[in-house]
């Protein structure tokens, strides 16, 4: 079978199956961030930063650092700050095409997520980025985003998911390393793949 065999849905197709939207889980939507949505933001270590460049092509880029590394200037204002990475700079370079941004914040050990939809710009202001020094590291950018759409997504996903679950883990061991998926795919040999995994192994910074 091809992909295009298959029957797509329009959305009176796909309300027909789902019903309509709880009056409850609208009214949960709002446009800032309240003190319990500040408090989870100032918890989180992880969230992934989905933006789309001028003709919709579309990207999710994982984002991590010490708890309250994304920072609410006010109820509707966040900076995140750029981080050593890749240098593909892949959500920048959508964001200067489309500003509109979703994020998807994670507190471990906690089901539910907290969605952020808004506008950004990206930013190399020093004011503002001498306030994310972190471990004496100042960021060369940052970026800042202006909400829209803030709401708690319930936990039935991770729930599902079990991703909290400590046996989960044991599912790491099945999958090929990092390194012998970064050679494969770049097309490169495997001893390249193992001198990756020693790299990470011994503590050294890899970014690929």
């Amino acid at each position: 079978m091809r992909p295009t065999d298959f029957a797509p849905v329009d959305l009176a197709g796909i309300r027909s199956k789902l019903g309509d939207p709880s009056p409850a889980a609208i009214a949960k939507i709002t446009d800032h961030l309240d003190d319990n949505c500040l408090r989870f933001l100032a918890h989180s270590p992880f969230f992934c930063l989905a933006t789309s460049d001028a003709a919709g092509n579309c990207d999710s880029s994982p984002r991590g650092d010490y708890p309250g590394f994304v920072r609410a200037l006010d109820p509707r204002t966040l900076v995140i700050p750029d981080r050593l990475g890749n240098r593909l700079a892949d959500s920048f370079h959508n964001i200067l095409e489309n500003p509109h941004v979703g994020m998807l914040c994670f507190v471990p050990g906690m089901s539910e997520t907290l969605r952020v939809n808004g506008t950004a710009y990206v930013t190399d202001d020093p004011r503002l980025l001498g306030m994310l020094e972190q471990d004496h590291s100042v960021p060369q950018l940052a970026t800042v985003v202006r909400t829209e759409q803030v709401y708690l997504h319930c936990g039935r996903a991770l729930l599902r998911g079990g991703i909290w679950d400590a046996e989960m883990q044991d599912l790491a061991a099945e999958v090929p390393t990092s390194g012998q998926i970064w050679a494969s795919m770049s097309g490169l040999d495997s001893d390249v793949g193992d001198e990756i995994d020693r790299a990470v192994t011994e503590g050294n910074r890899v970014l690929y």
